[in-house]
């Protein structure tokens, strides 16, 4: 599991992230602080896989914190939460490998996506050597390729969200009764995530009774 430090001055939206990340299995433990400097003490000391940083915050602002977590030799990954969206912010934080930069107000799915874009990166530098296909992926975050006709991409990220929340296998009918759709609806979907190696489905055998097929996430 990939350990994670929240850094966010307004306790609300703190409290709103962590449990965004809560509900995702691959993450966890979750620390919490209101103020950067404390957050900057704790990261000397221990390591974290990533931190979810707001910009505008009393002491100083994400900017700042983030020059000095690299300056430290902190390698934590970034993914930036903000209101503060002007060019030359969003450069200079780029500049300092930020993962992802949500603007205030964001979606749960899109939280999700960087949440998704971390552990891509995270997975495809700890698997060795690296082709070029992973490298382009790696290094430019290639975007997907265009849904098939008739297929939604809030939809997709609606179904998605609902089995990566699960933390366990589902059925494509205990997908549908979780994302409110038609049975039909999710296995055509869960067909595509499957083809684009996004999920994957197996035969359970377990139940004693006719096997059936479950699904779950791979990322």
């Amino acid at each position: 599991m990939y350990s994670v430090v929240i850094v966010e001055d307004d306790a609300m939206i703190a409290e709103l992230n962590r449990r965004y990340v809560e509900k995702d299995g691959r993450f966890g433990p979750v620390h919490s602080f209101a103020a950067p400097r404390p957050a900057l003490d704790w990261l000397h000391r221990h390591p974290a896989d990533l931190v979810i940083l707001d910009f505008y915050m009393p002491q100083m602002n994400g900017l700042e914190f983030l020059r000095a977590v690299r300056a430290a030799g902190i390698a934590s990954d970034v993914i930036m939460i903000t209101a503060a969206n002007d060019a030359a912010t969003v450069e200079a934080l780029t500049r300092l490998g930020i993962v992802d930069y949500l603007v205030k107000p964001f979606a749960y799915e899109r939280f999700c996506r960087a949440l998704d874009s971390f552990c891509r990166r995270r997975s495809a530098v700890s698997g060795g050597s690296l082709d070029q296909n992973a490298l382009d992926s790696l290094l430019h975050d290639a975007a997907p390729a265009a849904l098939p006709k008739g297929m939604q991409a809030q939809t997709l990220e609606h179904i998605a969200g609902c089995l990566r929340r699960a933390g366990r296998p589902l059925t494509g009918e205990e997908i549908a009764a979780e994302a409110g759709l038609s049975a039909v609806t999710v296995r055509r979907y869960m067909a595509y995530l499957v083809e684009q190696r996004m999920a994957a489905g197996e035969m359970d055998y377990s139940t004693g009774g006719r096997p059936c097929l479950v699904y779950h996430m791979l990322r």
